[in-house]
């Protein structure tokens, strides 16, 4: 009998590279959010870390409201609101074919409780 001196490692590679390939594909999903909405473009963007934005509010086409994707009346959102620090950061999804109304309703219950750390989520333009 043949006695092995040697450990074949490729298979073994082989299955590392494939776990690492779905954890990137899955991160990507996990990093958009649950709640899809169409972002309004712009022509210029500023990157920023996701673990500085504690609060996610999320707006759909229907004007539908999200926090932290979980549905919220606005009456409720402003309850909510109302007991925020001043200094939270807040992101603000709104979808690009929503109404006005809805981005003006939510932030003007920002401007009341003086909440100015907001960022808003938005595409950039391609070609610019």
């Amino acid at each position: 009998m043949k006695k092995f001196d040697e450990i074949n490692i490729i298979p073994f590679i082989d299955i590392m590279l494939v776990l690492l390939a779905i954890v990137l594909i899955t991160a990507s999903f996990i990093s958009q959010g649950k709640i899809q909405v169409n972002v309004p473009k712009a022509s210029s963007t500023v990157a920023f870390k996701a673990d500085d934005l504690a609060k996610l509010l999320t707006v759909t086409e229907k004007g539908e409201i999200y926090f932290n994707d979980k549905p919220i009346q606005l009456t409720e959102l402003e309850q909510e609101i109302n007991g925020w620090d001043k200094e939270q950061k807040v992101t603000l999804k709104v979808d690009a074919k929503s109404s006005f109304q809805d981005f003006v309703s939510i932030t003007d219950l920002m401007a009341k409780n003086d909440i100015k750390n907001v960022a808003i989520v938005t595409v950039k333009e391609k070609g610019k």
